[in-house]
């Protein structure tokens, strides 16, 4: 598949098993309409086909792929809008006309950098999470919740939507506040990992070595299964 790497293929297939494992077609269903939806706005963003790693798929997917081993319906599904808005919000938001603002002071930023902000970008992320939220709405396998937690289908709709916005906003703070930034020390040229070598090789500025965008990309989905499970009631 041309949109996974060798290994991000391996991951996809991991993540994949543990989602049909845990909820059926029903998850298989909305999982694959998170990596086609997101992989078709990458690819139409950028002009070229994607190549998602396993850190990436991990990254975005992992999180789910454990709440469906534990059969956590609400969570598995709030990871997964959170994973669709940050990606639709960074996609579309390549289109704004506007220069992008950094979260945190409004200061204007490069377009692609971390923490930087778009009212297009926004609204597609919202599309993004509502999207996901909806088919969840609509796939919910029998007995992944009490009964008593959604007595209406709009309370789980607006439930996983804010859980996948909120997981979106999350990813923008911590880019823009601790994810690693890098630059060159001979041209001043920004990057956001590491391990790359312009004149000489990079040096950190600010943050956290450790946390890249694989990382912010995580914590994302983390808040997304977090607001999902304390809306749905489920215990710790």
């Amino acid at each position: 598949m041309s949109w996974l790497a060798p290994g991000g293929l391996a991951a996809a297939l991991a993540v994949g098993a543990a989602v049909a494992w845990g909820f059926g077609w029903h998850g298989l269903v909305v999982l694959f309409a998170f990596f086609v939806s997101g992989s078709l706005l990458t690819q139409i963003a950028e002009r070229r086909a994607p190549r998602r790693t396993a850190r990436q798929v991990i990254a975005n997917g992992g999180v789910a792929a454990v709440a469906a081993l534990l059969g956590a319906w609400w969570v598995a599904t709030g990871a997964l809008a959170a994973a669709a808005a940050d990606t639709w919000a960074t996609e579309l938001g390549a289109f704004s006309p506007f220069a992008p603002r950094l979260i945190t002071t409004g200061a204007r930023v490069s377009r692609g950098a971390s923490g930087g902000i778009t009212a297009l970008g926004t609204a597609g992320g919202v599309v993004g999470a509502l999207v996901i939220a909806a088919l969840a709405v609509l796939l919910e396998p029998r007995g992944m919740a009490p009964a008593s937690v959604y007595p209406r289908r709009t309370h789980s709709l607006a439930l996983l939507t804010a859980a996948g916005v909120l997981g979106m906003l999350a990813d923008s703070v911590l880019g823009a506040t601790l994810q690693g930034k890098y630059e060159c020390p001979a041209c001043d040229a920004r990057f956001e990992r590491g391990n790359n070598v312009c004149h000489e090789p990079v040096r950190l500025t600010r943050g956290l070595r450790w946390l890249d965008n694989d990382g912010v990309n995580l914590a994302a989905t983390l808040v997304g299964a977090t607001v999902a499970a304390l809306g749905a009631g489920y215990s710790p």
